[in-house]
């Protein structure tokens, strides 16, 4: 079931409907390895969420549960409290049933999760867990984080809808940092008509126009491959034969630089984060071992620098944002990458995460038998309403 669906269903069906995600989860799991452990809790509070399922990614504190932040260093470790989004989750009635695979701390060493459309290709990063367990209906929903493009990516890989809501937003208290003016909440759902739902539920606005001048770049932005801009501008025609209005912006030098600049933000914070970890632990932290190194390499005014860049990108994209409240871009790069070595480019998603804007990524139309691929929808800060409103329009003009 849809969450949209299990909204709707009796306390009954709800009951019958954790069963079935018990059931796909021991029928799929042993493929495409989404979860690090399933033991659901017991539905301790009421409203809107009352016995929804869902799964929390692994660098979110869980009392009594693994926290092992994707690093075979914590293999066995257990969470001692529940991370705030957690909790306000279970508040409102919803049900952990367990935690879900991230690349280890968060950054680009895979797990082991694979891509519930093509078992042979990546689920994208770091939430790869969380992304394949919507996509493989094991959950209605599920969490992640977006550092770069954690969420975003990986919900376009794997075809679901992803989630991440304006900087900020949401306290990310008793989950793992990695680069504290980045990290981002974001949730998976199977359409953005669930997103709205969740979003509501969680007690936020979801009223707002849908019907919006909606921006496409021109030209597109950097890395975009063959594959995603011929599937991104066949899905631009098929919303203006649909009577959306579309304006062109030449937005792709802003969100280069921003993206350079918001690469630079994470290496500090991350190295300055992780640098006492790296003096115990070294190599043993993989990638992340890495990037400390090259972190703390930086200087301060260099990343005070950035800091300034991504401030004057976002005085320039409020401006664009005035009249042309949402734009569309691509939600990645490209289709999943063969192999489980890499989880992918964040190129796609970085910008928008540096300047803290709320985006959503939904599955565009593709050929039978093809990879998925993600439109990407952003609007400015605090506009979180407006991108899933319009994300719910702009589905149903595609699905027509």
């Amino acid at each position: 079931m849809t969450l949209s669906e299990w909204l709707n269903a009796s306390p009954a069906m709800r009951e019958r409907g954790v069963a079935a995600c018990l059931e796909r989860i021991r029928a799929l799991d042993g493929s495409i390895h989404a979860w690090v452990e399933v033991s659901p809790r017991r539905q301790t509070g009421g409203g809107p969420l009352a016995g929804i399922p869902f799964g929390a990614k692994d660098i979110m504190e869980t009392r009594g549960l693994p926290t092992e932040y994707g690093s075979p260093i914590y293999k066995g470790r257990q969470g001692s409290s529940d991370a705030a989004i957690v909790s306000e989750l279970e508040r409102r009635g919803a049900v952990l049933l367990g935690k879900t695979h991230t690349t280890s701390f968060a950054y680009r060493t895979p797990g082991p999760t694979r891509n519930p459309r093509n078992r042979e290709h990546t689920p994208g990063g770091s939430s790869s867990g969380s992304a394949a367990a919507v996509a493989a209906g094991m959950a209605p929903f599920a969490l992640g984080t977006q550092t770069r493009g954690s969420v975003l990516r990986p919900a376009s890989y794997c075809g679901v809808t992803g989630f991440k809501m304006t900087y900020g937003r949401m306290p990310l208290d008793g989950v793992l940092p990695f680069a504290a003016s980045l990290d981002t909440l974001g949730f998976f759902t199977h359409t953005p008509t669930d997103m709205v739902a969740l979003w509501g539920a969680l007690g936020h606005q979801t009223t707002a126009s849908e019907r919006v001048t909606l921006g496409v770049p021109e030209p597109m932005p950097r890395g975009i491959e063959p594959a995603m801009a011929a599937a991104f501008q066949q899905t631009v025609a098929r919303l203006a034969g649909a009577g959306a209005s579309l304006r062109k912006i030449d937005i792709a030098g802003l969100l280069a630089r921003v993206s350079d600049a918001g690469n630079t933000v994470m290496f500090y914070e991350g190295a300055q984060f992780h640098r006492e970890r790296y003096k115990e632990h070294g190599d043993r932290l993989a990638d992340m071992a890495e990037l400390v190194r090259k972190g703390l390499q930086i200087p301060a005014a260099d990343y005070e620098q950035a800091r300034r860049v991504i401030a004057d990108g976002a005085r320039e994209i409020a401006k664009l944002y005035a009249a042309t409240p949402v734009m569309l871009v691509p939600a990645a790069t490209g289709p999943a990458p063969r192999g489980l070595s890499s989880t992918g480019d964040a190129e796609a998603n970085a910008p928008w995460t540096a300047l803290g804007t709320p985006a959503i990524s939904l599955p565009m139309p593709v050929a039978t038998g093809a990879l998925p691929l993600g439109l990407q929808l952003t609007a400015a800060r605090n506009q979180d309403a407006q991108v899933l409103r319009t994300a719910v329009w702009v589905h149903g003009l595609l699905r027509r």
